[in-house]
Protein backbone atom coordinates (compact mmCIF):
# COMPACT_ATOMS: atom_id res chain seq x y z
CA UNK A 1 0.00 0.00 0.00
CA UNK A 2 2.83 2.37 0.89
CA UNK A 3 4.43 1.64 -2.53
CA UNK A 4 1.24 2.70 -4.25
CA UNK A 5 1.18 5.91 -2.24
CA UNK A 6 4.87 6.56 -3.02
CA UNK A 7 4.28 6.00 -6.72
CA UNK A 8 1.37 8.43 -6.76
CA UNK A 9 3.21 11.00 -4.64
CA UNK A 10 6.32 10.81 -6.85
CA UNK A 11 4.15 11.37 -9.90
CA UNK A 12 2.43 14.37 -8.37
CA UNK A 13 5.78 15.97 -7.44
CA UNK A 14 7.37 15.20 -10.81
CA UNK A 15 4.49 16.39 -12.97
CA UNK A 16 3.99 19.46 -10.81
CA UNK A 17 7.61 20.37 -11.60
CA UNK A 18 7.00 19.63 -15.28
CA UNK A 19 3.91 21.87 -15.28
CA UNK A 20 5.89 24.66 -13.61
CA UNK A 21 8.53 24.43 -16.34
CA UNK A 22 5.91 24.53 -19.09
CA UNK A 23 4.31 27.56 -17.42
CA UNK A 24 7.70 29.29 -17.32
CA UNK A 25 8.17 28.58 -21.03
CA UNK A 26 4.77 30.01 -21.90
CA UNK A 27 5.28 33.08 -19.72
CA UNK A 28 8.67 33.79 -21.33
CA UNK A 29 7.72 33.00 -24.93
CA UNK A 30 8.39 36.62 -25.90
CA UNK A 31 11.39 37.20 -23.64
CA UNK A 32 14.56 37.94 -25.57
CA UNK A 33 17.34 35.46 -24.83
CA UNK A 34 15.12 32.94 -23.06
CA UNK A 35 15.91 29.32 -23.90
CA UNK A 36 13.20 26.67 -23.69
CA UNK A 37 13.45 24.23 -20.81
CA UNK A 38 12.04 20.85 -19.97
CA UNK A 39 11.90 18.85 -16.77
CA UNK A 40 14.07 15.76 -16.84
CA UNK A 41 12.21 12.69 -15.59
CA UNK A 42 13.47 9.19 -14.87
CA UNK A 43 11.98 5.94 -13.71
CA UNK A 44 12.60 4.99 -10.10
CA UNK A 45 13.96 1.46 -9.87
CA UNK A 46 14.19 -0.36 -6.54
CA UNK A 47 17.69 -0.76 -5.16
CA UNK A 48 17.46 -4.50 -4.71
CA UNK A 49 15.37 -7.48 -3.73
CA UNK A 50 13.18 -7.51 -6.84
CA UNK A 51 13.56 -10.60 -8.95
CA UNK A 52 10.34 -10.55 -10.97
CA UNK A 53 10.87 -8.55 -14.15
CA UNK A 54 7.25 -7.47 -14.16
CA UNK A 55 7.80 -5.58 -10.91
CA UNK A 56 11.08 -3.88 -11.84
CA UNK A 57 10.59 -0.16 -12.22
CA UNK A 58 7.17 -0.05 -10.59
CA UNK A 59 8.37 2.47 -8.02
CA UNK A 60 7.35 5.83 -9.50
CA UNK A 61 9.15 8.69 -11.21
CA UNK A 62 11.83 11.15 -10.12
CA UNK A 63 12.89 14.58 -11.36
CA UNK A 64 16.49 14.73 -12.59
CA UNK A 65 16.47 18.49 -12.98
CA UNK A 66 15.68 21.33 -15.36
CA UNK A 67 17.06 20.66 -18.83
CA UNK A 68 17.92 23.69 -20.98
CA UNK A 69 17.29 22.93 -24.66
CA UNK A 70 20.19 24.62 -26.45
CA UNK A 71 22.44 23.83 -29.40
CA UNK A 72 25.99 25.16 -28.94
CA UNK A 73 26.86 24.83 -32.64
CA UNK A 74 23.84 26.82 -33.76
CA UNK A 75 24.47 29.45 -31.12
CA UNK A 76 28.02 29.77 -32.45
CA UNK A 77 26.63 30.21 -35.98
CA UNK A 78 24.48 33.09 -34.74
CA UNK A 79 27.49 34.76 -33.13
CA UNK A 80 29.66 34.34 -36.22
CA UNK A 81 27.03 35.62 -38.64
CA UNK A 82 26.21 38.48 -36.28
CA UNK A 83 29.89 39.50 -36.14
CA UNK A 84 30.11 39.54 -39.94
CA UNK A 85 26.98 41.67 -40.22
CA UNK A 86 28.12 44.10 -37.51
CA UNK A 87 31.43 44.62 -39.33
CA UNK A 88 29.64 45.49 -42.56
CA UNK A 89 27.12 47.75 -40.84
CA UNK A 90 29.90 49.64 -39.08
CA UNK A 91 31.71 50.04 -42.39
CA UNK A 92 28.54 51.28 -44.08
CA UNK A 93 28.12 53.96 -41.42
CA UNK A 94 31.63 55.26 -42.07
CA UNK A 95 31.36 55.05 -45.86
CA UNK A 96 28.07 56.93 -45.71
CA UNK A 97 29.74 59.64 -43.62
CA UNK A 98 32.61 59.88 -46.11
CA UNK A 99 30.17 60.15 -49.00
CA UNK A 100 28.33 62.95 -47.27
CA UNK A 101 31.61 64.74 -46.55
CA UNK A 102 32.83 64.49 -50.15
CA UNK A 103 29.56 65.58 -51.74
CA UNK A 104 28.13 67.96 -49.15
CA UNK A 105 30.28 70.93 -50.12
CA UNK A 106 30.28 70.31 -53.88
CA UNK A 107 34.03 70.70 -54.40
CA UNK A 108 33.72 69.55 -58.01
CA UNK A 109 31.08 72.17 -58.79
CA UNK A 110 33.11 74.93 -57.13
CA UNK A 111 36.18 73.95 -59.19
CA UNK A 112 34.12 74.11 -62.37
CA UNK A 113 32.76 77.54 -61.35
CA UNK A 114 36.29 78.82 -60.77
CA UNK A 115 37.68 77.73 -64.13
CA UNK A 116 34.56 78.97 -65.92
CA UNK A 117 35.02 82.36 -64.22
CA UNK A 118 38.64 82.41 -65.42
CA UNK A 119 37.39 81.86 -68.96
CA UNK A 120 35.15 84.93 -68.55
CA UNK A 121 38.17 86.99 -67.43
CA UNK A 122 40.09 85.82 -70.49
CA UNK A 123 37.27 87.13 -72.68
CA UNK A 124 37.63 90.65 -71.18
CA UNK A 125 40.84 90.89 -69.10
CA UNK A 126 40.54 94.57 -68.27
CA UNK A 127 36.97 94.44 -66.95
CA UNK A 128 36.57 94.47 -63.18
CA UNK A 129 33.31 92.52 -62.90
CA UNK A 130 34.64 89.20 -64.32
CA UNK A 131 37.72 89.55 -62.10
CA UNK A 132 35.54 90.00 -59.01
CA UNK A 133 33.48 86.97 -60.01
CA UNK A 134 36.64 84.89 -60.46
CA UNK A 135 37.96 85.93 -57.04
CA UNK A 136 34.63 85.09 -55.42
CA UNK A 137 34.72 81.68 -57.14
CA UNK A 138 38.28 81.17 -55.85
CA UNK A 139 37.08 81.91 -52.31
CA UNK A 140 34.25 79.39 -52.77
CA UNK A 141 36.75 76.72 -53.88
CA UNK A 142 38.91 77.39 -50.82
CA UNK A 143 35.87 77.22 -48.52
CA UNK A 144 34.65 74.00 -50.16
CA UNK A 145 38.01 72.26 -49.72
CA UNK A 146 38.29 73.45 -46.13
CA UNK A 147 34.74 72.40 -45.22
CA UNK A 148 35.21 68.99 -46.87
CA UNK A 149 38.42 68.41 -44.95
CA UNK A 150 36.67 69.30 -41.68
CA UNK A 151 33.78 67.01 -42.58
CA UNK A 152 36.23 64.12 -43.03
CA UNK A 153 37.76 65.03 -39.68
CA UNK A 154 34.26 64.77 -38.17
CA UNK A 155 33.84 61.30 -39.70
CA UNK A 156 37.16 60.28 -38.15
CA UNK A 157 36.05 61.70 -34.79
CA UNK A 158 32.80 59.70 -34.98
CA UNK A 159 34.85 56.62 -35.78
CA UNK A 160 37.02 57.24 -32.71
CA UNK A 161 33.89 57.60 -30.59
CA UNK A 162 32.60 54.27 -31.94
CA UNK A 163 35.91 52.57 -31.22
CA UNK A 164 36.15 53.93 -27.69
CA UNK A 165 32.53 53.09 -26.93
CA UNK A 166 33.04 49.59 -28.33
CA UNK A 167 36.03 48.76 -26.14
CA UNK A 168 34.33 50.20 -23.05
CA UNK A 169 31.23 48.10 -23.67
CA UNK A 170 33.34 45.02 -24.39
CA UNK A 171 35.26 45.48 -21.15
CA UNK A 172 32.00 45.85 -19.23
CA UNK A 173 30.55 42.73 -20.85
CA UNK A 174 33.69 40.79 -19.98
CA UNK A 175 33.36 41.73 -16.32
CA UNK A 176 29.68 40.73 -16.35
CA UNK A 177 30.49 37.38 -17.95
CA UNK A 178 33.14 36.68 -15.32
CA UNK A 179 30.51 37.20 -12.61
CA UNK A 180 28.12 34.86 -14.41
CA UNK A 181 30.89 32.26 -14.65
CA UNK A 182 31.38 32.58 -10.91
CA UNK A 183 27.64 32.13 -10.39
CA UNK A 184 27.57 29.05 -12.62
CA UNK A 185 30.39 27.55 -10.58
CA UNK A 186 28.30 27.95 -7.44
CA UNK A 187 24.89 27.04 -8.89
CA UNK A 188 23.42 23.57 -8.56
CA UNK A 189 23.35 21.82 -11.91
CA UNK A 190 19.90 21.12 -13.32
CA UNK A 191 18.17 23.99 -11.55
CA UNK A 192 16.24 26.84 -13.09
CA UNK A 193 18.78 29.21 -11.57
CA UNK A 194 21.60 27.56 -13.49
CA UNK A 195 19.53 27.69 -16.68
CA UNK A 196 18.85 31.38 -16.15
CA UNK A 197 22.58 32.07 -15.72
CA UNK A 198 23.31 30.20 -18.93
CA UNK A 199 20.72 32.32 -20.73
CA UNK A 200 22.45 35.46 -19.46
CA UNK A 201 25.80 34.02 -20.53
CA UNK A 202 24.59 33.47 -24.09
CA UNK A 203 23.06 36.94 -24.28
CA UNK A 204 26.38 38.49 -23.28
CA UNK A 205 28.25 36.36 -25.81
CA UNK A 206 25.87 37.56 -28.53
CA UNK A 207 26.49 41.17 -27.51
CA UNK A 208 30.24 40.60 -27.50
CA UNK A 209 30.18 39.11 -30.99
CA UNK A 210 28.50 42.26 -32.29
CA UNK A 211 31.57 44.20 -31.12
CA UNK A 212 34.33 41.68 -31.93
CA UNK A 213 34.37 38.13 -33.21
CA UNK A 214 34.76 35.69 -30.33
CA UNK A 215 35.88 32.11 -29.83
CA UNK A 216 34.00 30.43 -26.98
CA UNK A 217 34.61 27.22 -25.04
CA UNK A 218 32.41 26.08 -22.14
CA UNK A 219 33.17 23.65 -19.35
CA UNK A 220 30.91 21.04 -17.76
CA UNK A 221 28.99 23.56 -15.66
CA UNK A 222 28.65 26.07 -18.48
CA UNK A 223 31.39 28.56 -17.61
CA UNK A 224 32.63 30.31 -20.76
CA UNK A 225 36.23 30.93 -21.78
CA UNK A 226 36.42 33.67 -24.40
CA UNK A 227 39.10 34.71 -26.86
CA UNK A 228 38.71 37.82 -28.98
CA UNK A 229 39.54 37.90 -32.66
CA UNK A 230 39.14 34.15 -33.22
CA UNK A 231 40.52 30.95 -31.72
CA UNK A 232 44.10 32.24 -31.89
CA UNK A 233 43.25 35.64 -30.48
CA UNK A 234 44.11 36.92 -27.00
CA UNK A 235 42.35 35.49 -23.94
CA UNK A 236 39.70 37.84 -22.58
CA UNK A 237 37.57 35.92 -20.06
CA UNK A 238 38.41 32.74 -18.21
CA UNK A 239 36.50 31.60 -15.14
CA UNK A 240 35.89 34.57 -12.86
CA UNK A 241 38.72 36.61 -14.42
CA UNK A 242 38.23 39.13 -17.20
CA UNK A 243 40.48 41.50 -19.10
CA UNK A 244 40.08 44.99 -20.53
CA UNK A 245 40.23 46.24 -24.12
CA UNK A 246 41.79 49.55 -25.18
CA UNK A 247 41.67 51.65 -28.36
CA UNK A 248 44.32 53.98 -29.74
CA UNK A 249 44.71 56.03 -32.91
CA UNK A 250 48.12 56.39 -34.52
CA UNK A 251 47.80 58.93 -37.31
CA UNK A 252 45.44 57.49 -39.87
CA UNK A 253 45.36 53.97 -38.42
CA UNK A 254 43.76 52.54 -35.29
CA UNK A 255 44.70 49.65 -33.02
CA UNK A 256 43.18 47.58 -30.22
CA UNK A 257 44.80 45.71 -27.35
CA UNK A 258 43.65 43.26 -24.66
CA UNK A 259 45.02 43.69 -21.13
CA UNK A 260 44.70 40.35 -19.34
CA UNK A 261 46.69 38.61 -16.66
CA UNK A 262 49.34 41.31 -16.56
CA UNK A 263 50.01 41.08 -20.30
CA UNK A 264 49.08 43.38 -23.16
CA UNK A 265 48.28 41.65 -26.46
CA UNK A 266 47.38 43.28 -29.75
CA UNK A 267 43.83 42.52 -30.88
CA UNK A 268 43.12 42.12 -34.59
CA UNK A 269 39.33 41.76 -34.85
CA UNK A 270 38.01 39.94 -37.90
CA UNK A 271 34.37 40.68 -37.20
CA UNK A 272 32.09 42.91 -35.20
CA UNK A 273 31.97 46.69 -35.00
CA UNK A 274 35.66 46.93 -34.07
CA UNK A 275 36.67 45.31 -37.35
CA UNK A 276 34.42 47.84 -39.06
CA UNK A 277 36.26 50.62 -37.23
CA UNK A 278 39.59 49.34 -38.58
CA UNK A 279 38.15 49.22 -42.10
CA UNK A 280 36.57 52.64 -41.69
CA UNK A 281 39.79 54.25 -40.48
CA UNK A 282 41.54 53.10 -43.64
CA UNK A 283 38.67 54.41 -45.78
CA UNK A 284 38.83 57.83 -44.12
CA UNK A 285 42.60 57.90 -44.60
CA UNK A 286 42.24 57.03 -48.27
CA UNK A 287 39.59 59.72 -48.78
CA UNK A 288 41.70 62.28 -46.95
CA UNK A 289 44.79 61.36 -48.97
CA UNK A 290 42.88 61.67 -52.23
CA UNK A 291 41.32 65.00 -51.29
CA UNK A 292 44.66 66.37 -50.05
CA UNK A 293 46.32 65.45 -53.32
CA UNK A 294 43.66 67.29 -55.34
CA UNK A 295 43.78 70.34 -53.07
CA UNK A 296 47.58 70.51 -53.01
CA UNK A 297 47.87 70.12 -56.76
CA UNK A 298 45.20 72.77 -57.33
CA UNK A 299 46.63 75.44 -55.02
CA UNK A 300 50.22 74.83 -56.17
CA UNK A 301 49.16 74.96 -59.81
CA UNK A 302 47.09 78.14 -59.47
CA UNK A 303 49.81 79.89 -57.48
CA UNK A 304 52.39 78.86 -60.08
CA UNK A 305 50.28 80.33 -62.89
CA UNK A 306 49.90 83.52 -60.89
CA UNK A 307 53.67 83.76 -60.35
CA UNK A 308 54.49 83.52 -64.05
CA UNK A 309 52.17 86.36 -65.15
CA UNK A 310 51.44 89.97 -64.29
CA UNK A 311 48.38 91.66 -62.84
CA UNK A 312 46.26 94.50 -64.19
CA UNK A 313 48.77 97.05 -62.90
CA UNK A 314 51.66 95.35 -64.69
CA UNK A 315 53.13 93.96 -61.47
CA UNK A 316 54.25 90.31 -61.01
CA UNK A 317 51.42 88.06 -59.93
CA UNK A 318 51.22 86.96 -56.28
CA UNK A 319 49.87 83.76 -54.72
CA UNK A 320 46.11 83.42 -54.85
CA UNK A 321 45.86 80.76 -52.10
CA UNK A 322 47.55 80.06 -48.78
CA UNK A 323 47.60 76.55 -47.31
CA UNK A 324 47.48 75.94 -43.56
CA UNK A 325 48.20 72.85 -41.44
CA UNK A 326 46.65 70.48 -43.97
CA UNK A 327 46.35 70.63 -47.74
CA UNK A 328 42.62 71.33 -47.47
CA UNK A 329 43.06 74.15 -44.98
CA UNK A 330 42.95 76.79 -47.72
CA UNK A 331 42.39 80.52 -47.49
CA UNK A 332 42.19 83.12 -50.22
CA UNK A 333 45.26 85.33 -49.91
CA UNK A 334 44.55 87.49 -52.98
CA UNK A 335 41.87 90.03 -52.12
CA UNK A 336 42.17 92.55 -54.97
CA UNK A 337 40.54 91.45 -58.26
CA UNK A 338 43.13 93.53 -60.13
CA UNK A 339 45.79 91.19 -58.74
CA UNK A 340 44.68 88.33 -61.01
CA UNK A 341 47.64 87.73 -63.33
CA UNK A 342 45.80 87.40 -66.63
CA UNK A 343 48.59 88.83 -68.78
CA UNK A 344 51.99 87.39 -69.59
CA UNK A 345 55.02 89.28 -68.33
CA UNK A 346 55.33 92.48 -70.37
CA UNK A 347 51.82 92.22 -71.71
CA UNK A 348 49.16 94.94 -71.84
CA UNK A 349 46.08 95.33 -69.67
CA UNK A 350 44.04 93.53 -72.31
CA UNK A 351 46.50 90.62 -72.58
CA UNK A 352 45.00 87.28 -71.51
CA UNK A 353 47.79 84.93 -72.59
CA UNK A 354 48.69 83.84 -69.03
CA UNK A 355 45.16 82.55 -68.56
CA UNK A 356 45.87 80.05 -71.33
CA UNK A 357 48.20 78.38 -68.83
CA UNK A 358 45.26 78.20 -66.45
CA UNK A 359 43.19 76.39 -69.07
CA UNK A 360 46.08 73.98 -69.66
CA UNK A 361 46.35 73.41 -65.90
CA UNK A 362 42.66 72.60 -65.76
CA UNK A 363 43.13 69.89 -68.36
CA UNK A 364 46.43 68.44 -67.12
CA UNK A 365 45.56 68.64 -63.43
CA UNK A 366 42.17 66.93 -63.98
CA UNK A 367 40.96 68.37 -60.68
CA UNK A 368 37.29 67.99 -61.46
CA UNK A 369 37.71 64.49 -62.88
CA UNK A 370 39.80 63.37 -59.90
CA UNK A 371 37.18 64.74 -57.51
CA UNK A 372 34.45 62.86 -59.36
CA UNK A 373 36.57 59.71 -59.35
CA UNK A 374 37.13 60.01 -55.59
CA UNK A 375 33.40 60.39 -54.94
CA UNK A 376 32.30 57.65 -57.33
CA UNK A 377 34.92 55.24 -55.97
CA UNK A 378 33.61 55.66 -52.42
CA UNK A 379 30.02 55.37 -53.68
CA UNK A 380 30.81 52.10 -55.45
CA UNK A 381 32.42 50.70 -52.29
CA UNK A 382 29.41 51.79 -50.25
CA UNK A 383 26.97 50.13 -52.66
CA UNK A 384 29.01 46.92 -52.64
CA UNK A 385 29.14 46.88 -48.84
CA UNK A 386 25.38 47.42 -48.65
CA UNK A 387 24.82 44.46 -50.96
CA UNK A 388 27.07 42.29 -48.82
CA UNK A 389 25.31 43.45 -45.66
CA UNK A 390 21.96 42.47 -47.17
CA UNK A 391 23.22 38.95 -47.79
CA UNK A 392 24.80 38.76 -44.33
CA UNK A 393 21.54 39.91 -42.74
CA UNK A 394 19.71 37.05 -44.46
CA UNK A 395 22.38 34.60 -43.30
CA UNK A 396 22.11 35.80 -39.73
CA UNK A 397 18.31 35.62 -39.83
CA UNK A 398 18.62 32.04 -41.02
CA UNK A 399 21.07 31.21 -38.24
CA UNK A 400 18.75 32.74 -35.64
CA UNK A 401 15.78 30.79 -37.04
CA UNK A 402 17.78 27.54 -36.95
CA UNK A 403 18.80 28.17 -33.34
CA UNK A 404 15.30 29.16 -32.27
CA UNK A 405 13.77 26.10 -33.93
CA UNK A 406 15.49 24.14 -31.17
CA UNK A 407 15.82 26.54 -28.26
CA UNK A 408 12.87 28.86 -28.88
CA UNK A 409 9.49 28.46 -27.26
CA UNK A 410 6.63 27.16 -29.44
CA UNK A 411 3.28 27.89 -27.84
CA UNK A 412 1.70 25.03 -29.79
CA UNK A 413 4.22 22.52 -28.42
CA UNK A 414 3.91 23.92 -24.93
CA UNK A 415 0.13 23.58 -25.10
CA UNK A 416 0.53 19.91 -25.97
CA UNK A 417 2.96 19.40 -23.09
CA UNK A 418 0.66 21.29 -20.76
CA UNK A 419 -2.22 18.92 -21.53
CA UNK A 420 0.03 15.86 -21.29
CA UNK A 421 1.47 16.79 -17.91
CA UNK A 422 -1.93 17.85 -16.57
CA UNK A 423 -3.30 14.43 -17.45
CA UNK A 424 -0.27 12.74 -15.88
CA UNK A 425 -0.67 14.88 -12.77
CA UNK A 426 -4.38 13.95 -12.55
CA UNK A 427 -3.53 10.27 -12.99
CA UNK A 428 -0.95 10.45 -10.18
CA UNK A 429 -3.46 12.20 -7.96
CA UNK A 430 -5.94 9.45 -8.76
CA UNK A 431 -3.42 6.82 -7.70
CA UNK A 432 -3.11 8.52 -4.32
CA UNK A 433 -6.87 8.68 -3.99
CA UNK A 434 -7.22 4.98 -4.87
CA UNK A 435 -4.55 4.09 -2.33
CA UNK A 436 -6.31 6.13 0.34
CA UNK A 437 -9.67 4.57 -0.46
CA UNK A 438 -8.17 1.08 -0.44
CA UNK A 439 -6.42 1.75 2.84
CA UNK A 440 -9.65 3.05 4.38
CA UNK A 441 -11.54 -0.01 3.18
CA UNK A 442 -8.98 -2.28 4.80
CA UNK A 443 -9.31 -0.37 8.07
CA UNK A 444 -13.07 -0.69 7.98
CA UNK A 445 -12.82 -4.46 7.44
CA UNK A 446 -10.81 -4.72 10.59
Amino acid sequence: MSDLLNIGASGVRAYQSALTTVSDNIANAGTAGYTRRTTGLKEVVSAGGVTQSALVGANGVAVTGTVRIADAARAADVRASGADLARSESGITTLTGIQGALTGNAVGDRLADFFNAATAVAANPSASAPRSTMLAAADSVASAFTATGKALDAVAADLDATGKSGVETLTSLGAALAKINDGLGRATAGTSGAAQLQDQRDQILDQMSAISDVSVATDAVGRATVRLGGANGPAFVSGSSAGAVTYVRDGGSVAFAVHYGGEITRLSPNGGALAGVVDGAQRVTDARTGLNAIAQSFTDGINAVQAQGQDLAGKPGTAMFTTGATATDITLSLTDPAGIAAAATGGSARDNSNLAALATLRSSGAFEANTTRLISGNAATLASRQTVAGAQSAIRDGAVAARDSISGVSLDNEAVDLMRFQQAYSASSRIIQVARDTFQSILEIR
